[in-house]
């Protein structure tokens, strides 16, 4: 028994993967192209998507949106956990990145599913809420810069129905965010961040540690 999270050396990761992860082949086939991109790091954790695609199912959600799509993956584990009428926004703005996203959302089916805009995210948010979508979303999940995170979150908060579900990631930023000595404007911004959430009275608050940190803020 222990009374606080246990630590994971790469021979227990292994093993948890081992037991756990149940990855359809077009997800491990987008993982391992994305690890060929210079920018690979910023691929979610298999099990963490297989854990926010638990939550999705078990929120019984239809509508999704995700700030910050890089290849792919994260919307396309969400979309394959969505029944046929399921929809996700997904914002991005990289072209190239984005390019290949959608080539395995063709591949696995789900591209109906997945509605991109290309355009700065905030933008983005702003034009849903001008639309009258408040309200409307059943989850959300930031993965995008961390400048931005707070407009984000404040945005995906109006977004989300009473009882959705906002997912944001990095929010252990690789255990800088506990370094004195590290003061860079992103590592910064994530702890101001997570400070704010962490006195938000409007969501109940859980962060879990997987991936790179990822809080789950319900919203009452």
């Amino acid at each position: 028994m222990a009374n606080q999270t246990i630590e994971l050396d790469d021979q227990l990761y292994r093993y948890l993967q081992s037991v756990s992860l149940q990855e359809p082949a077009i997800l491990t086939q987008l993982r391992q192209e994305t690890a060929q991109q210079s920018m690979s790091q910023m691929q979610i954790a298999p099990e963490q998507g297989q854990f926010m695609a638990l939550l999705v199912q078990l929120m019984g959600a239809k509508k999704t949106l995700e700030v910050g799509v890089f290849t792919g993956y994260s919307a396309l584990v969400v979309a394959l956990a969505l029944p046929p009428d399921g929809k996700v926004v997904a914002c991005d703005v990289s072209e190239e990145y984005t390019t290949i996203a959608r080539r395995y959302w063709q591949q696995a089916g789900v591209a109906d599913k997945i509605d991109l805009h290309l355009a700065p995210a905030l933008e983005t948010l702003d034009q849903l809420l001008a639309a009258g979508q408040a309200g409307t979303f059943d989850f959300a999940f930031i993965d995008a810069d961390k400048s931005n995170y707070d407009g984000y979150y404040e945005r995906s908060l109006q977004l989300v129905r009473s009882g959705g579900l906002v997912a944001i990631d990095n929010v252990l930023w690789s255990g800088r965010v506990v370094d004195p000595q590290v003061q860079d404007n992103r590592t910064n911004s994530i702890r101001a961040f997570n400070q704010k959430v962490h006195e938000d009275e409007r969501v109940s608050l859980s962060m879990v540690p997987i991936g790179d940190g990822l809080t789950l803020a319900r919203k009452h």
